[in-house]
């Protein structure tokens, strides 16, 4: 976190509920990508990466301020390799690449050294 990040006010109000709402974030991103990897149809598929990928650019985007700067990358690079699917050649075809499983994969370890143990 930065020097000037640290002295704002209530940011450790603001990195408190973004711990708080991280699990069910997770969980979030983690059924629509396994979804999307079960799925049959293209809208089906794309739909459920589309939504997994706005909620990673909501964390992508808090992460670092709130001093969580590996998390946030993790999720840049989420959601830059679902863009990359929904943007290249292949998002006409019902898949869903093994490669955004992986990185998924990746993210759901990362929140685990976060998100408190219950």
């Amino acid at each position: 976190m930065t020097a000037i990040a640290q002295q704002l006010p209530g940011l450790d109000r603001i990195r408190d509920r973004f711990v708080d709402l991280l699990e069910d974030r997770k969980n979030s991103i983690a059924q629509h990508v396994l979804t999307a990897w079960d799925g049959e149809t293209t809208d089906e598929i794309n739909g459920n990466l589309v939504s997994a990928r706005n909620i990673l650019h909501q964390i992508a985007g808090t992460a670092g301020t709130v001093g969580f700067h590996d998390l946030g990358t993790t999720a840049h690079q989420c959601e830059a390799q679902i863009i990359a699917h929904l943007e290249g050649p292949y998002a006409d075809l019902a898949i869903c690449p093994g490669e955004i499983i992986w990185r998924i994969d990746t993210f759901v370890e990362a929140c685990a050294t976060i998100i408190p143990s219950a």
